[in-house]
């Protein structure tokens, strides 16, 4: 099986709707090949999310993506795995890869979670 085709399992914070609207916005755009990934909602999971090595407190405010080898990715490598998947956004995760752009971007993108995290949104 090639590995585009290989299941992930991506870990996302159901009761945030940002998260729900960034789920809906990549299955729309992955089309077919989002068959090959799974959403799993991590609202009350906790115990779950330690069997598989994941702090829930991380869970909420990094993206971990689970691979078919088991192996748990988080963070900037986490949504560079999930957006090379779909052709359209491949471009887009080969930018956020870069040296100069990935940690710029992990430093937004935390402020925004602390952000939301705080105000209960």
């Amino acid at each position: 099986m090639e590995r585009s085709r290989d299941k992930l399992v991506v870990f996302y914070d159901g009761s945030c709707p940002a998260c729900i609207k960034d789920r809906r916005w990549y299955e729309k755009l992955a089309g077919r090949t989002g068959d090959s990934v799974e959403w799993l909602d991590i609202t009350g999971r906790d115990d779950e999310l330690r069997q598989q090595g994941i702090d829930p407190d991380k869970a909420l405010r990094e993206l971990h993506v689970k691979d078919s080898q088991g192996r748990v990715h988080r963070e900037m490598d986490a949504y560079i795995l999930l957006m090379s998947r779909v052709p359209v956004l491949k471009p887009l995760a080969w930018l956020i890869g870069l040296p100069l752009i990935r940690p710029l971007l992990a430093r937004l993108y935390h402020r925004w979670v602390d952000r939301r995290l705080s105000t209960g949104s």
